[in-house]
């Protein structure tokens, strides 16, 4: 029977942690629980230490992922549940993704519905985040960014090293689990309102995660990315060419630069899609399990 760890990153979740860990040690009393106590300055030990769960302490903030990391370096487990301290996600739904697994699939998430998005904001940036990683995966994702997610410990230890130490983590995993075949399955979840203040910031860490999800798609995906960018370009040269030829019986120096781009762009495509290639050449060798 498969072990199970349940791993919480929390910077200053004294609030969230004082309700959830008494709800998590009751629910799953066999389950490793580990808090990644990531440069909290309340009394997240305390909660810890009053409720006798393990708590990972990291000196100074070093970002949502790193905690991520440093909780599936130290657990345990078989099965890896992430799930945030701030009393948002519902233990009763961690039962819910672990049948998911249990019917073959690596990694089971936790998608929100608009309730359980923060803002509007929020909801439609997600929205387009989710159609965006579709595209580049070829997959239907319905929550890109969701944090609550149970997995295989062998296959996530794969892709620690491609993890950023951000709040992006769910990003990256999720992409990286469709690029090397592996079974993801969405689970619908509500979400509860938050414990304490955030620590998102729509605007900053928005454009943060559009950058992520297009240097993502370039790492995985990159015939995606590429190539719909040198049609355009081909396009729109090939267009120009022939309103100069009309208008002005020539090949103009523009319709060269567009129509040499697009071949640079394909070719650039080519060439991450040989790269990306490396970074898969062993994940159909599952990684050996641990004692």
């Amino acid at each position: 029977m498969d072990t199970l760890s349940i791993v919480l990153p929390a910077k200053d979740e004294e609030q969230g942690l004082s309700l959830l860990l008494p709800v998590l040690v009751e629910r799953f009393p066999q389950a490793e629980i580990i808090v990644v106590d990531d440069g909290s300055s309340d009394g997240t030990a305390k909660v810890c230490e009053a409720n006798r769960v393990r708590r990972i302490h990291h000196p100074y903030a070093m970002g949502n992922g790193a905690a991520v990391k440093a909780g599936a370096r130290a657990a345990s487990g078989d099965i890896l549940v992430f799930m945030d301290a701030d009393g948002q996600h519902d233990p009763a739904d961690i039962p819910r993704l672990l049948e998911r697994l249990d019917q073959g699939y690596d990694m089971a998430v936790g998608a929100r519905d608009y309730q359980g998005q923060a803002s509007l904001g929020r909801f439609l940036a997600n929205r387009l985040y989710n159609r965006m990683a579709s595209l580049m995966t070829g997959h239907v994702i319905a929550d890109l960014t969701s944090g609550f997610r149970a997995v295989r410990r062998r296959h996530f230890r794969r892709f620690l090293y491609l993890l950023p130490n951000g709040f992006s983590y769910p990003t990256t995993s999720t992409m990286a689990f469709f690029r090397s075949g592996l079974a993801v399955a969405y689970v619908p979840i509500s979400t509860r309102e938050r414990s304490g203040n955030s620590h998102i910031r729509l605007f900053r860490d928005g454009i943060r995660f559009l950058v992520i999800v297009l240097k993502i798609g370039a790492l995985f995906s990159p015939m995606r990315l590429f190539l719909p960018i040198s049609l355009l370009l081909f396009i729109v040269g090939l267009g120009y060419y022939a309103y100069t030829f009309v208008t002005m019986h020539r090949f103009t120096n523009m319709s060269s630069v567009l129509l040499m781009s697009s071949l640079l762009t394909f070719l650039i495509g080519i060439l991450s899609e040989q790269v990306s290639a490396l970074h898969y050449r062993n994940t159909e060798e599952d990684t050996p399990r641990e004692p």
